[in-house]
């Protein structure tokens, strides 16, 4: 009997294909995790060869230029890698009939709503990153109109050492203060939820913009300070200081939450976070 097809799984070495790739094993689904060495996204034929000899049920972009303040100066790397790549990838998909996911951020708004953002508000990004999300959405919906494009909001996860909760824990955990923004009001978003979320929404056939964050609105001092009781550690350490004084080259929304009128199919912040402290893995000292 012939194997399954599998599902194709870009970016290989970022937080969201490495928990793609876990979940998959997890959930029993066939999955093929690609680096830019196997298929460069950008180049149409790299990405022509790769969907022909693999014959994928589906593709899940989750390459990327991610560095929100270098983009600033590394404009043209930034486009490529978010804009060129994931419409180069959704045109390949839509000629070969195949459903599409990629994703977006909420750092395509501009913050001057301060209430949730849904899918149909507009889009007015602030710097270089998110002008490249929001392109890339509306080229991956122009070559592939049953594309389904996830924008979410900050990462954080037990499987990946570097996200801000993570990193907040171990400089506790050492006696080390932490500095946080108190005046930035986000949707932190638990990488599992979001790639459990992500597959089903994928699965079920749904296409168009989806917001998957982890329902619930919280300041990064006040989230640092939460996270921090809840793993017995000093929340006292937390120092909060305003977006201003940190010194940020690209300008951010200081309101970011995503909300959606599509449904809301995540758990909440709280239970996240909860579940987060108890399941997190023993970082290396």
């Amino acid at each position: 009997m012939a194997a399954p097809a599998p599902l194709l799984v870009t970016g290989a070495t970022g937080t969201l294909g490495r928990a793609f790739a876990r979940l998959c094993d997890l959930r029993g689904l066939p999955h093929r995790l690609t680096t830019r060495a196997d298929m460069d996204i950008a180049d149409p034929d790299s990405v022509a060869r790769m969907l022909d000899a693999l014959r994928p049920w589906a593709v899940v972009n989750t390459a990327g230029f991610v560095r929100v303040d270098d983009a600033e100066r590394e404009a043209d790397a930034c486009a490529r890698e978010n804009c060129t790549g994931a419409a180069v990838l959704a045109a390949a998909c839509a000629a070969r009939d195949l459903p599409f996911l990629t994703f977006s951020s909420d750092l395509v708004f501009d913050g001057a709503k301060g209430a949730p953002y849904v899918e149909s508000d507009p889009d007015a990004p602030l710097n270089v990153y998110g002008r490249s999300k929001a392109e890339a959405e509306r080229r991956v919906l122009s070559a592939h109109p049953n594309a389904l494009v996830v924008r979410t909001s900050a990462f954080f996860g037990h499987w990946d050492h570097y996200n801000f909760v993570t990193i907040l824990l171990r400089e506790l955990a050492a006696g080390r203060p932490f500095i946080a923004v108190s005046d930035a009001v986000v949707s932190p978003t638990y990488v599992p939820d979001l790639v459990n979320a992500s597959l089903d929404l994928l699965i079920d056939g749904e296409s168009g913009l989806w917001h998957l964050a982890n329902a619930g609105a919280t300041t990064w001092a006040e989230f640092a300070r939460d996270a921090a009781d809840r793993a017995g550690l000093d929340a006292a350490l937390v120092e909060p200081r305003p977006t201003s004084a940190l010194g940020f080259a690209a300008p951010r929304p200081l309101y970011s939450v995503l909300g959606s009128e599509r449904g809301w199919i995540m758990a909440s912040l709280d239970d996240a976070l909860g579940r987060y402290i108890g399941e997190r893995e023993e970082l290396p000292a």
